[in-house]
């Protein structure tokens, strides 16, 4: 297939052309997901259209493929997908960009956070969250960083964390605890914080557990048994909750006085998902011992600049569990629902 021709690029309106993308047209597991030939997007003014090479499969993607927590779909779509592709995070070359766009050219490599329509081989990104991908950069390993990375590095931020400030080397280390550290998020979760001279607890399960310690944990605790009891009361400076299955009074007395509790969207039912906990940390946070404080990552060009820097450093990685094709997706969601990826599951587009 022709990429879109480089003499549209000044007019901002490059030609449309046929493009694969995995569609659904209602919610549901992955058998609801199909490789269709659809129209490649335009670019608006403000974006550029990204010749997907590769783009990541998030939990978010497959909380929105289900359609769950159902409040959800008033903004997705109530009956069915509003916008029949998923995917956010892609990786790939710019093929045309908007008519107000100045800063990329057609060829140049980028990666970026799309609203939603990734799991394709075309993607329109606004061009104020593309970031530069160098050449010594795979795709497959930017293409894991714009949500997973980012939201790791704002929820370490939140609990006083910067791997671009680190702690002292001399003295007791403060300790942070990531519950969830097996997956995307926690993975960066864990790598940035030993980076920032933390000591760090991940909770994952025991077959997750030499993965995380690869990461850089010093210690993991097995999900599967009481450790949530069995650690001491102010154990840690901060706690990272990616699961959403402990108390939030259990999560407080995990941290010491002061200490901080961040929580990521994770857990509850079907119909609210976590909003219903999240609301509770707002409410009861000022009455305990550990601020608790709910995480809502954002886009940042600037934050993942410094993610794809770091990357390229070779003082964080990606954790590719496996590359597969588009076209084998469900498939590649089977595995990522029953719990066999460690890491990062990538769809390759080209």
């Amino acid at each position: 297939m022709n990429e879109t021709k480089s003499d549209t690029q000044a007019a901002g309106r490059p030609t449309t052309t046929a493009m694969r993308a995995v569609a659904q047209r209602r919610y549901g597991g992955p058998e609801v997901l199909a490789l269709e030939t659809v129209t490649a997007p335009v670019p608006k003014a403000d974006e550029v259209l990204v010749a997907v090479h590769a783009v990541d499969v998030a939990s978010g993607d497959v909380r929105v493929m289900r359609g769950e927590p159902k409040l959800m779909r008033a903004i997705f779509g109530l009956r069915r997908p509003r916008v029949p592709t998923v995917g956010r995070d892609i990786a790939g070359t710019v093929a045309a960009v908007g008519s107000s766009v100045t800063g990329f050219a057609v060829g140049d490599r980028v990666c970026g956070e799309v609203s939603q329509g990734g799991w394709a081989e075309y993607a329109a990104l606004p061009a104020r969250f593309a970031v530069r991908v160098p050449d010594a950069v795979g795709f497959a390993d930017a293409a894991t960083l714009p949500v997973s990375a980012g939201t790791a590095l704002q929820g370490l931020r939140l609990a006083g964390i910067d791997p671009a400030q680190p702690v002292a080397a001399s003295g007791e280390r403060p300790r942070l605890l990531v519950i969830g550290a097996s997956g995307g998020v926690g993975g960066f979760a864990v790598q940035l914080a030993a980076l920032a001279g933390w000591e760090v607890v991940g909770v994952a399960s025991a077959a997750k557990g030499d993965h995380v310690r690869a990461l850089g944990a010093d210690r993991v605790l097995d999900y599967a048994s009481p450790w949530a009891e069995a650690e001491p009361d102010g154990a840690y400076d901060a706690v990272f909750d990616l699961a959403g299955a402990q108390s939030l009074s259990r999560l407080a007395r995990l941290a010491r006085r002061g200490g901080t509790v961040v929580l990521s969207a994770g857990g509850g039912d079907g119909l609210l998902g976590p909003i219903p906990r999240l609301l509770g940390a707002m409410l009861r946070g000022p009455f305990m011992h550990a601020s608790l404080k709910p995480l809502a990552a954002a886009r940042s060009a600037e934050d993942l600049e410094a993610l794809v820097a770091l990357l390229a450093d070779g003082r964080i990685r990606p954790m590719i569990d496996r590359i597969v094709p588009l076209a084998d997706v469900q498939s590649a969601v089977r595995a990522y629902l029953a719990g066999e990826i460690r890491g990062k599951l990538v769809l390759s587009a080209r």
